[in-house]
């Protein structure tokens, strides 16, 4: 085993990275914010007048709250792609409520007697608005923008999962890594910002009426002066890469891409839910895939031959607990019913189904059992119960769906899914502190992720995928009392893809190739 780095160390050795990604959350935090205010105050100010549109306003921006930010991220990419634009709308909509609600309640709650006075004096609407109406409700507004701003950054950190950067990389990274070090370098950072912004906002709110409208020109310019913090990084014309925050973090992903290949190129982090798409749709022209994903036939990508081989051939297989085979020892001959019957093509064409023509994931599960003549009708036995855990996409899915109709068709036991466990680590997490049962997992996965052994002992297994199983299976049982079953039979590696008419035109065929035609781009610019 490695030797286990300090917080400190790591947080030092990441430090420019850091930066620059505390920087891009403050960007993008502030152009969302001083675009909600632009929108949302003159908004409120109007509803205020009218009592009768506030109830509609209010109700749409109320809804537009209540979707799920990651599902709003996923509405986004089909309309404005993937970067900076989908991010920006979807934080812009999720600042907008507060402000809208608590500028109608600022101004309707000013003392009607005050503004007849005002009138009386001569002043015209717009004079009681600004000099009256305004300077009264702006502790009220702050608070509301004070409420903006925390939810903000707090969603900001879901921008990585659509390549508009953040310190949503490294939480996801280090959940998808199992690297703690990793979450809370883009935790802590973020929690800090939240507490700074709701601590300025708050000695701003408690200032006197005669230096609010000091304050009201002030917060502007500086959120103006933040915004701009978040450069929109540009690539005129060169290749840019779209990795997971898991790859990025890998000896067998973005790590070994550099070392090894030397492979140099733009890189932005992305969630695998929306990187084949755009690839597809020429966002992106180099991604991280499985070599069994059904996408890969649906958006037309070929995968890059990996000449270095740093890629280890990883085989999938059930992860069980190994208290749960003592107990019920008819559950491991029902699991291994499925092995060797699914290899590589098998799989992505079983995943293709689900990923593009949106078949139900149980459907598919079913379809095969049943043609593969592993189906049986459920017992219905109530010997005890099973809980299946997975990660959240396809692949597991389906496999879940498979286990557990093999589980109840073959033995007297019940299973309780839980599916979309999020990544590695929570699936894990979860099996360890007995929350599940099994999930299915990858050897590789299994050896880097969660291992994570010594160089010296990587250079012994040499990618070979029998002593690759052999050895996680030790170490496993000895480290967690967890048992891996025997092998499903496919093999879902990592692999890079491209689009192939554009891998084709530019003679790319593995990533050596991929590596000449980079380093050739840089030297042009």
């Amino acid at each position: 085993m490695e030797p286990s780095q300090s917080l400190w160390d790591f947080m030092a050795q990441q430090s420019d990275k850091l930066w620059s990604q505390t920087v891009a959350h403050i960007g993008l935090t502030c152009i969302s914010l001083l675009i909600a205010v632009v929108i949302g105050l003159p908004l409120g100010i109007w509803i205020a007048q009218r009592k009768k549109a506030a109830w509609f306003v209010l109700g749409f921006a109320g809804i537009l709250q209540t979707i799920p930010s990651i599902a709003l991220l996923g509405f986004m990419i089909p309309l404005l792609g993937i970067g900076p634009l989908p991010a920006i709308t979807a934080l812009f909509m999720y600042a907008l409520l507060p402000i809208i609600r608590n500028t109608y309640t600022g101004i309707s709650g000013v003392d009607a007697a005050i503004t007849e006075s005002a009138r009386a004096m001569g002043m015209n609407p717009w004079q009681v608005l600004f000099r009256v109406e305004l300077p009264l409700a702006m502790p009220v507004i702050l608070a509301g923008i004070r409420t903006a701003t925390v939810i903000n950054v707090g969603v900001a950190t879901l921008a990585a999962y659509i390549a508009a950067g953040g310190l949503g990389e490294f939480i996801f990274g280090g959940i998808a890594l199992n690297n703690t070090n990793m979450i809370l370098a883009g935790a802590i950072p973020a929690a800090l910002l939240a507490i700074f912004f709701d601590f300025l906002l708050f000695r701003i709110q408690k200032i006197n009426l005669k230096r609010m409208r000091k304050v009201s020109i002030a917060l502007p310019v500086l959120l103006l002066l933040l915004s701009s913090f978040y450069i929109i990084p540009k690539t005129q014309n060169q290749m840019l890469a779209g990795f997971t925050p898991e790859f990025m973090g890998r000896e067998d992903g973005y790590l070994g891409l550099k070392s090894e290949y030397k492979l140099d190129m733009p890189t932005v982090v992305i969630s695998d839910a929306v990187m084949y798409k755009a690839a597809f749709e020429k966002k992106l022209d180099v991604i991280s895939g499985y070599s069994t994903d059904g996408r890969l036939k649906a958006f037309k990508l070929l995968t890059l031959e990996d000449d270095k081989h740093i890629f280890p051939p990883y085989y999938a297989s059930p992860l069980v607990r190994k208290d749960v085979l003592v107990k019920y020892p008819e559950l491991q001959p029902a699991l291994e019913l499925l092995t060797g019957k699914i290899n590589d093509s098998i799989m992505t064409d079983l995943n293709y189904r689900v990923d593009y023509l949106k078949q139900n994931p149980e459907k598919v599960a079913h379809d095969f059992l049943v043609s593969a003549g592993l189906y049986k009708k459920p017992s219905n036995g109530n010997k005890g119960t099973i809980r299946l855990g997975s990660k959240i996409f396809a692949e597991q899915y389906i496999l879940i769906q498979m286990y557990k109709e093999l589980i109840e068709g073959n033995t007297q036991l019940k299973t309780l899914s839980r599916t979309g466990l999020g990544g590695t680590k929570i699936c894990f997490d979860a099996l360890t502190n007995n929350e599940i049962d099994l999930y299915p997992e990858y050897t590789g996965t299994g050896l880097l992720v969660i291992l994570k052994p010594s160089k010296k002992d990587l250079k012994n297994l040499g990618g070979d995928r029998e002593k690759v199983f052999e050895f996680v299976k030790k170490e496993f049982l000895n480290q967690y009392q967890l048992q891996w079953l025997k092998p499903i039979g496919f093999n879902n590696a990592y692999a890079l893809m491209m689009r192939q008419e554009q891998a084709q035109s530019l003679n790319i065929k593995t990533i050596s190739d991929l590596k000449i035609h980079s380093s050739n781009e840089n030297h042009q610019h």
